[in-house]
């Protein structure tokens, strides 16, 4: 009998380390996300002040011919990309409350909503009267929209692979690393198009 009641204790403690050792390890990879979107972050900034210092010394700024953009469509996709960053924290919420099929079709909405940007994002670059050469403004547009159209493309994906993953029995029992990792970087993504959105389309 007490060798039972020993081995129950053991098996408890065990458990008990292999989770704290589980979150330590969790805290180390989201720190080191963290690090990289920081990263990602100065990128995105020389970018910015690039637009600026080239937008305020740059005579005759807009290419001819082009007198400003179409603000209406981007601003439609703007709302959905911003209102994507609610959905997929409601698939975190989701997730934590055991609710795998909620957490899914939450991501899936996501996953729509950044695909339906991407498409409007190509439908205006479809319809745009001026190419990336087209002066200093025609190459910061196409860098700057095209570099950001990357990393929602990226979201998606990384938002693909949670979810094949959650098809995986048990996966996310042990830690939600992955999906939390996702979920910050779509946040990103989302706030740099902020910016981007104000310094391209409302700062004409």
């Amino acid at each position: 009998m007490d060798s039972y009641i020993v081995s129950d204790e053991l098996q408890q403690h065990l458990h008990e380390t292999g989770g704290e050792h589980g979150h330590d390890e969790e805290g180390s990879k989201m720190f080191g996300f963290i690090v990289f979107l920081l990263s990602e972050s100065v990128i995105f900034l020389s970018f910015f002040a690039g637009y600026i210092i080239y937008k305020t010394t740059t005579p005759n700024w807009l290419p001819a011919g082009v007198e400003g953009l179409e603000i209406k469509e981007p601003a439609i996709n703007t709302v959905i990309l911003v209102a994507s960053s609610f959905v997929i924290y409601l698939a975190e919420r989701a997730l934590q409350r055991h609710n795998l099929w909620g957490f899914r079709l939450f991501l899936l909405a996501t996953m729509a909503m950044g695909s339906y940007f991407l498409l409007g994002q190509a439908i205006e670059w479809s319809h745009l009267a001026f190419g990336f050469t087209a002066g200093t403004f025609g190459g910061m547009f196409y860098l700057l929209t095209g570099f950001h159209g990357l990393h929602v493309f990226t979201g998606i994906l990384l938002q693909l692979i949670i979810l094949v993953r959650s098809f995986i029995p048990g996966n996310y029992e042990t830690g939600h690393f992955g999906v939390n990792a996702t979920s910050l970087f779509w946040h990103f993504v989302d706030v740099i198009w902020i910016v981007l959105f104000i310094l391209i389309y409302i700062w004409q």
